[in-house]
């Protein structure tokens, strides 16, 4: 189990949001590591099969902080609205916290073995409590979330804009809901454009509006193909569902 939780503290430190990796590559691990009578066991009820990915999982939550402090990446939607909030308050996420924001930096570090501390004194004598409010239907916890966010908004600037437009984008993501689209790149798209245009600009006047710079450098052009290649094999499976798809009809 440690050697799980290891994984996925590096797996989430390195290659940032990997949820699904991490699930999966620790339920492989796990079920190699248990031989032949785990690996019967996995599919039938067995609890290692759910404790394993939960644990990498758990553990590489707290591992993302690692690209988003030292490079400014959100490394998931958490990290792009804690990202948001640091650029509110004035803080600009990267390298320059650790030497401009030290009280902040080991301030979010401290806050996490205190978080584990309260965690652990709370969940292991009220694991009855947390089950039974697992229980509650979703229908009985709507209302009270969207009060809770909407004085939350409200309290920021006292505007009643804001709750419009939190409104707003409530509609939008029911909307993503009902078309089974996943709202985190809309997020991450919000966090990360204006950062991209602001160095996609300070690029081209450095080059003098040459845009062959990115490709003429061999950082940039690597970065360039490694993003385009991950976008093709993240294209490939839909394509080809899409054809089988339309071959069966």
């Amino acid at each position: 189990m440690f050697s799980v939780i290891k994984g996925g503290v590096y797996e989430e430190a390195i290659r940032g949001h990997v949820g699904y990796c991490l699930r999966a590559l620790s339920h492989r691990r796990h079920i190699a590591g248990g031989g032949t009578e785990l690996s019967l066991k996995i599919g039938n009820g067995a609890i290692e099969g759910v404790a394993a990915p939960e644990a990498a999982n758990n553990a590489g939550s707290q591992a993302s902080f690692i690209p988003m402090l030292t490079l400014g990446i959100p490394t998931s939607p958490v990290m792009a609205l804690m990202i948001g909030a640091m650029i509110i308050q004035g803080v600009q996420p990267g390298p320059a916290v650790m030497t401009e924001q030290p009280a902040l930096f080991w301030g979010v570090i401290v806050s996490m073995w205190i978080g584990n501390l309260f965690l652990l004194v709370l969940n292991l004598p009220m694991i009855g409590l947390w089950v039974r409010l697992c229980m509650v239907p979703y229908h009985h916890l709507y209302p009270s979330i969207l009060v809770f966010c909407s004085i939350g908004v409200f309290s920021l600037s006292n505007s009643e804009f804001d709750v419009y437009f939190l409104a707003l984008f409530g509609f939008v993501g029911y909307v993503f809901a009902k078309l089974e689209c996943e709202p985190a790149p809309m997020l991450l798209a919000l966090i990360l454009g204006p950062m991209m245009e602001e160095y996609l600009r300070r690029a081209l006047l450095m080059s003098r509006g040459d845009p062959t710079v990115f490709v003429t450098r061999p950082i940039s052009c690597v970065i360039l193909i490694v993003a385009v290649a991950a976008l093709v094999a993240a294209l490939i499976p839909t394509i080809r569902s899409k054809r089988e798809e339309a071959f069966q009809e």
